[in-house]
């Protein structure tokens, strides 16, 4: 497998009904976090790690991600895929097939961020030899997302549906890498959800989890949405400035947490 990075594709075309009493007018990747759009949070991560290449995977309000970010971000370029209804998080990066350009692609979350080395991911990545991983993070209350099971090989043996007794699990932590050859076998036409359908379909096949404790939050309830301006202050951000951000604000580059192996 290539040691080039991958294309990274960042899945920002969610309606963000549940986040509409907070942030009525504009699409949750422009959210203000910390002052900032949360989804320049999200490029100075794939930025940090290497990362030159990005396709914002867009739909409600797209034209909106596109007039603030333009098609440079720094040392990323940016393409942009606007899907022309709703086709779930799977559909999304099937519709953006034709953008990508690397035999491996790094996909995130847009209403989410995990403070980890993704530069490291990618190196664990290469090394299983895998088509699909999924970067895991420890949660306290696993309730709301559901859990991931491991097995000894680090082979995701199954998810857990959401239940109000979860307790503490490893979750999915919306960061994945995907063989392009997968991206293929998304069902065209109709919406489909990656994380409910494409990927229990690909456990069979040997999809890999890496579990790193590393600092996570979702901005996709009000609740959490009030929480992100002090999770990005207490992971200790520490960017440079980047004239070419959309925002005058300086961009600092983030402390590395290793990823490490946990079963």
């Amino acid at each position: 497998m290539t040691t080039n990075p991958p294309t990274a594709a960042v899945l920002a075309g969610g309606l963000g009904t549940r986040l509409r009493s907070a942030v009525p007018d504009r699409p949750k990747v422009l959210a203000r976090v910390g002052g900032r759009p949360f989804l320049a949070h999200l490029l100075d991560r794939l930025a940090a790690a290497g990362i030159r290449r990005v396709v914002l995977c867009t739909g409600f309000a797209g034209d909106q991600v596109q007039a603030a970010f333009g098609s440079r971000y720094g040392l990323l370029g940016l393409q942009y895929s606007r899907e022309p209804e709703p086709l779930g998080t799977a559909g999304a990066l099937a519709w953006a097939l034709p953008c990508f350009d690397s035999e491996c692609l790094l996909v995130m979350n847009g209403d989410s961020l995990c403070d980890a080395d993704l530069a490291a991911y990618w190196t664990w990545h290469r090394q299983t030899g895998a088509d699909v991983s999924l970067l895991l993070t420890r949660c306290s209350d696993a309730s709301r997302y559901g859990s991931v099971l491991l097995d000894e090989g680090q082979r995701i043996v199954r998810f857990e549906e959401k239940k109000p007794e979860a307790g503490t699990g490893w979750i999915n932590a919306g960061v994945y890498l995907i063989a392009r050859r997968r991206i293929r076998e998304i069902p065209t036409g109709r919406p489909v959800s990656l994380e409910t359908e494409m990927l229990p379909a690909w456990i069979p096949r040997g999809v890999r989890g890496l579990a790193c404790p590393a600092p996570f939050i979702d901005i996709g309830t009000p609740d959490s949405y009030t929480r992100a301006d002090a999770f990005i202050a207490a992971i200790g951000l520490r960017m440079e400035v980047n004239t070419a951000s959309p925002t005058s604000e300086p961009m600092e580059l983030p402390i590395r947490v290793q990823a490490r192996a946990y079963v």
